[in-house]
């Protein structure tokens, strides 16, 4: 089977982590960053960053339709904590002219744990990753407020006597609020690139 291409959303955020990573687990990864790259990719990451920005810029470089249409038909995408906010299809906060990606049947809280001073790690048991615990960095993270019958939650965490999902799959699309890429454990993009050669 021929090598499957990984585009990862090279505006803004830690591109250079996800390129690192999914390198790591035997696949071609390329920066997205023009329209036509879009065309090129068998799979996306969008990394953390900044959501409002990354969306401003999305669509300034003119990649919003063309990847909006790309995933609606299907292309499978991963985004690890704004890349979350950017696939979700609401926002419970976002500011007056944010626009999403869409795709995941949920309702997203964007900096739901905090600001910067209240990052924070832990250890997550995520069945599909196997029986050793994933180490979440969450950096500002968003949660999952709301989500629809076709969410499958893979891990959540509790706050105040309520769990919030922080890992999700919908089909092709798969999200964290945390930021494995900066752990060298290469599990999550390892489950990636194995939804991307399944589809």
């Amino acid at each position: 089977m021929t090598m499957p291409t990984i585009g990862v959303l090279a505006v803004q955020g830690d591109v250079r982590e996800h390129l690192a990573a999914l390198a790591a687990v035997g696949v071609q990864a390329i920066r997205v960053r023009r329209p036509e790259e879009i065309e090129r990719i068998d799979g996306l990451v969008i990394p953390g960053g900044e959501s409002t920005v990354m969306d401003k810029l999305v669509r300034s470089f003119g990649l919003f339709e063309p990847l909006r249409a790309r995933l609606a038909a299907g292309l499978p995408a991963y985004g690890s904590c704004a890349g979350m906010i950017m696939l979700a299809d609401r926002i419970a906060d976002g500011t007056t002219d944010q626009q999403t990606l869409g795709g995941f049947d949920i309702l997203v809280r964007r900096n739901a744990f905090g600001r910067q001073v209240d990052s924070f790690e832990t250890d997550l048991r995520i069945r599909e990753l196997g029986p050793e615990p994933v180490r979440a960095v969450f950096i500002r993270a968003p949660w999952v407020q709301e989500w629809g019958s076709a969410v499958e939650v893979l891990a959540a965490v509790e706050r105040d006597g309520a769990a919030y999902p922080v890992a999700i799959r919908q089909g092709a699309l798969l999200a964290t609020s945390f930021h494995p890429e900066v752990t060298g454990d290469h599990r999550f993009h390892s489950y990636f690139a194995a939804m991307v050669r399944a589809a």
